[in-house]
C-alpha cells in the first residue's frame, strides 16, 4: 500500500469515527414507571423493584438520594438524556423526586 493510499484510508477511518462519535454514561432505566412513585408512600424497596440498582447514591440536605441516569452525548445529532433523582426520609420512604428528559419524552409536560 502506498503512502497516499494509507493516508486516504486513515483519513476515511478518522472521519467515519468522528461522524459516529458518541459517549454514553449511566444506565438505561424504565422511564415509564416514574409516574408510579407516590411521595410519602413509595419505599426504597419499591424504587429498587421498579428501577433496579441506582447508578449513583448520595446525600442532599442530609437525605439519602438515589440517581438513575442515562446520558448519550453525540458529536453530531441530538443529545439524549434521562435522569431520575429520588430523595428518601430516614425511614426509607420517598420524600420527593425529580425526573428530566431531553429531548422531552412523548406525552410529557
Amino acid at each position: 500500500m502506498t503512502r497516499r493510499s494509507l493516508a486516504r484510508v486513515t483519513c476515511t477511518v478518522l472521519v467515519s469515527l468522528a461522524l459516529g462519535a458518541c459517549l454514553t454514561v449511566g444506565r438505561d432505566f424504565p422511564t415509564g414507571d416514574v409516574g408510579k412513585i407516590a411521595i410519602g408512600k413509595t419505599t426504597r424497596d419499591d424504587v429498587h423493584r421498579m428501577f433496579g440498582t441506582p447508578w449513583r447514591t448520595g446525600l442532599e440536605d442530609g437525605r439519602r438520594t438515589w440517581t438513575y441516569g442515562h446520558y448519550r452525548y453525540k458529536l453530531f445529532g441530538t443529545t439524549e438524556t434521562t435522569d431520575l433523582v429520588v430523595r428518601f426520609d430516614p425511614n426509607g420512604v420517598v420524600t420527593s423526586y425529580t425526573f428530566n428528559a431531553a429531548p422531552p419524552l412523548e406525552g410529557s409536560l
